[in-house]
């Protein structure tokens, strides 16, 4: 798999790297049918004038530069003028992870060393590491100058794509902070000292799309879809000190409770003994 090839300008050392994209999107897709037919809607682009159905290559990009007047643009030109610094990741200062608002990040991708930058990106990596730091800087990505953040991941280095400032809404509301008392804080503060761990990404899955599946294999073989049961919410919270209470006895039920051996671990010690 090829990946964007580009590379990090660090003072005046010049890394080549390539990106490559770190996410994938497992969603469930749907195709929209006419209702009647069952056929697939079709998304036709067409001529104004004549009609006639536009393939890709009858399609350019065009600038209004006057209601009406357009100036064409190829991919070729817009090419021409991005120069290697534009295509670099420039780097222009190095903060605190803390000091970027969760807000601002956006779309991961894992850095890779070119053949002969892998001793200059592995020093770039180390220090950021000693030093508890994430790059702060900007690159061209298609026809846009993005901000980015290079940030170290275990023995990786991921490049953040950041929004700009003017891309980031204000929040819309402000979080009240009543008075709470210190009991109810330090029961607060157990409770969340009780369900402290690392983090495991394994441990999460998209419990909602398998049952989407599910539904769908239903729905082929002909089965009736039985809604789910519901659980009654409660409201609101009556008693604060009650329900942290019972949370932290729930946690502590939990844990005394002897844990089931998984697939996995059982398999491998069936493994093990065959």
């Amino acid at each position: 798999m090829a990946g964007r090839k580009g590379a990090i300008a660090f003072g005046l050392v010049y890394i080549p790297v390539e990106l490559f994209t770190a996410t994938q999107d497992d969603a469930v897709r749907f195709n929209q049918l006419a209702k009647d037919s069952m056929k697939r809607v079709r998304y036709v682009k067409t001529c104004p004038d004549c009609q006639r159905e536009l393939k890709p290559d009858d399609i350019v990009k065009g600038y209004q530069y006057e209601k009406g007047k357009y100036v064409v643009v190829d991919d070729a030109e817009l090419d021409a003028i991005k120069t290697d610094a534009d295509r670099a990741m420039k780097i222009v200062q190095f903060s605190d992870m803390a000091d970027v608002p969760p807000l601002y990040f956006e779309k991961p991708y894992q850095v890779v060393a070119q053949a002969g930058g892998e001793k200059a990106l592995e020093l770039l990596r180390r220090a950021m590491v000693d030093e508890g730091k994430i790059a702060i800087g900007t690159t061209v990505m298609g026809n846009s100058e993005t901000p980015i953040a290079l940030v170290p991941h275990d023995d990786d280095l991921v490049m953040m794509t950041l929004h700009y400032q003017s891309e980031v809404k204000d929040i819309p509301k402000t979080l009240a902070h009543p008075d709470v008392a210190d009991e109810e804080l330090d029961m607060a503060k157990k409770l969340v000292e009780s369900m402290t761990a690392p983090f495991d990404p394994s441990r999460f899955r998209n419990t909602y799309q398998e049952k989407l599946m599910e539904l769908i294999q239903d729905k082929i073989a002909g089965k009736q879809i039985v809604a789910a049961e519901q659980h009654e919410q409660p409201s609101n919270i009556i008693n604060l000190m009650d329900a942290l209470s019972a949370s932290l006895k729930a946690r502590e039920e939990d844990e005394d409770k002897p844990k089931k051996p998984s697939v996995r671990k059982g398999a491998a010690k069936a493994r093990a003994t065959a």
